[in-house]
């Protein structure tokens, strides 16, 4: 199929220079491209307008709103459909055509998940976190990034876990994403130790004042409660090895998925630790 597909893809990043080149070339079909830039220094936003793409800086205020829900909000899309796409993650050629088809004949569909795979240590993991679906294309005016908190995560100006919120139904994409997070482990840990400071300051707000999300829906809320359970389980660390290893069979990713289940242990422990730092030395707000 050829002709661009009515879709503006946001694409929000910071220092982004190694991935862009890859990530932009997978949507060059789009009608429009915009990087949401965190002022860049390593010549990230002129690979962006090299790419055809137009660059927005954002400025963050440090609480809300993040990087990807100001742009939402604020944005004038030549398009009703957008698709949130990460600096380090790339789309197969067939997304063209799927995208083509499913925005022409979407109905009332609201929204489409996709799936992606995780590149870790130079190999495609097919077990552990996988599958992995993520919405991210929807009709712009009708989909939201919930709102989990107003504290300050220390986990810088792009969201970390929050889920789109669409208001309708929503349907699923065949192509997967492909996902080059962690090239490296120093990567995947300098990246978990700012995603636990988000783990454990929100599951701290929720603790000492217990607020609940500010913008949730039905279907994320009840995900969200699982996980609220499970954090009061005990062996947190060692219940997520398992999950990843055991019950997601990280096992047939060979050693690649048994370091990656290990990590994401350690990286439960420090949402473990840090939450219980907060809430020993936060006082309670008062009522």
């Amino acid at each position: 199929m050829s002709g661009r597909v009515p879709v503006s893809v946001l694409v929000p990043i910071r220092n982004e220079a190694a991935n862009l080149p890859r990530c932009l070339e997978s949507v060059r079909w789009a009608d429009e491209i915009i990087v949401i830039d965190s002022q860049s220094t390593d010549g990230s936003s002129a690979i962006a307008q090299e790419h055809g793409a137009q660059v927005v800086q954002f400025h963050f205020n440090g609480t809300w709103p993040k990087k990807k829900n100001w742009a939402l909000e604020n944005l004038p899309f030549r398009n009703e459909w957008v698709f949130i796409l990460d600096a380090d993650e790339e789309l197969p050629p067939a997304a063209q055509d799927e995208f083509a088809r499913v925005i022409a004949n979407a109905g009332e569909i609201a929204g489409y998940w996709i799936n992606r795979r995780f590149m870790f240590m130079g190999k495609w993991l097919r077990h552990s976190y996988y599958p992995n679906w993520n919405l991210r294309l929807f009709r712009h005016s009708l989909g939201r990034y919930e709102k989990l908190t107003d504290a300050n995560t220390h986990s810088g100006d792009n969201e970390v876990h929050e889920h789109v919120i669409v208001q309708g139904p929503t349907g699923r994409l065949r192509v997967e994403m492909d996902h080059y997070a962690f090239p490296s482990v120093e990567v995947f840990v300098e990246k978990h130790n700012r995603y636990s400071n988000w783990e454990a300051r929100v599951s701290a707000d929720r603790q000492l004042s217990g607020s609940a999300a500010q913008i949730s829906s039905g279907h994320v809320e009840r995900r969200r409660k699982l996980k609220q359970l499970s954090q009061r389980l005990p062996f947190r660390p060692l219940l997520r090895f398992c999950y990843i290893y055991i019950w997601q069979k990280g096992f047939l990713d060979g050693r690649e998925g048994y370091y990656f289940a290990r990590l994401h242990a350690v990286y439960e422990f420090l949402s473990v630790a840090k939450t219980y730092e907060l809430t020993r030395t936060s006082p309670a707000p008062e009522k």
